[in-house]
């Protein structure tokens, strides 16, 4: 009787180490997640010298005195 369920349970051991989508589906989300930040981090990085040059460009414009 013992001896079954020790064999019952490390049949069910053996079939979880087996199955390998949960696996699959973990790697592609920490794949998805890694291209995420560095999509974030060059557009943070970007948008920094984008208003940099705007700024530069707004200086330079001479608006026309207020009466």
């Amino acid at each position: 009787m013992m001896l079954r369920a020790i064999v019952t349970v490390d049949s069910f051991v053996r079939s979880l180490v087996k199955k390998d989508e949960g696996q699959d589906l973990l790697e592609y989300a920490l794949l998805v997640a890694l291209i995420a930040l560095g999509a974030i981090v060059a557009v943070t990085a970007a948008g920094v010298k984008v208003q940099t040059i705007f700024q530069a460009i707004a200086d330079g414009i001479k608006l026309p005195a207020a009466n």
